[in-house]
């Protein structure tokens, strides 16, 4: 029985170094996508998920430390969650959203790439050939406007629909 709870439980010293590890994790990773871009949130490659998975890996080994137990996991995870709720706040009533956010970037505009703006967004020419792919459209040129969102979501305009330029107020390069 003793060994049942050792598996389960933690010694108290370790939670604030659950806690601290958990958010230089979150605030590493949140530093790493803002430099990255909102491609790493794009649909995935099988390559790009093997990398997911590892950093999922590495993130939830640094969090909880060794021994792994279950209440060490569990600290964790709140601490996440707890992160992820504060900066949600922080984005909503501060002017901070415009820091931690990427914004959206124009990548293609009347049929053509914006090259500059792809590389600084970390965009292929296969990247927005399967988002062209994705709208329904059969060239580049029934592209009138493509931005990729903060989500990792590419928009489509296609050529000849009309629209309010107001959707794309905000959008880098437009």
């Amino acid at each position: 029985m003793e060994r049942f709870l050792e598996e389960l439980l933690i010694e108290p010293w370790r939670i604030p170094v659950i806690i601290a590890t958990a958010t230089g994790i979150y605030l590493g990773f949140m530093l790493l996508a803002k430099l990255f871009g909102s491609r790493v949130l794009m649909a995935m490659t099988a390559s790009d998920a093997v990398v997911v998975i590892m950093f999922g890996a590495v993130a939830g080994r640094v969090i909880i430390g060794h021994p792994p137990t279950l209440v060490a996991g569990l600290i964790g995870l709140a601490t996440l969650m707890v992160l992820e709720a504060a900066f949600g706040m922080l984005r909503r009533f501060t002017g901070w959203g415009r820091v931690l956010s990427r914004r959206p970037v124009l990548v293609v505009s009347e049929g053509q790439m914006l090259v500059d703006a792809m590389r600084s967004a970390h965009l292929s020419r296969t990247d927005v050939y399967t988002a062209v792919r994705r709208a329904g459209l059969a060239s580049l040129e029934q592209v009138q406007a493509m931005v990729l969102e903060p989500t990792g979501t590419m928009s489509v305009i296609r050529t000849g629909q009309p629209f309010d330029p107001v959707v794309l107020r905000g959008v880098d390069g437009y």
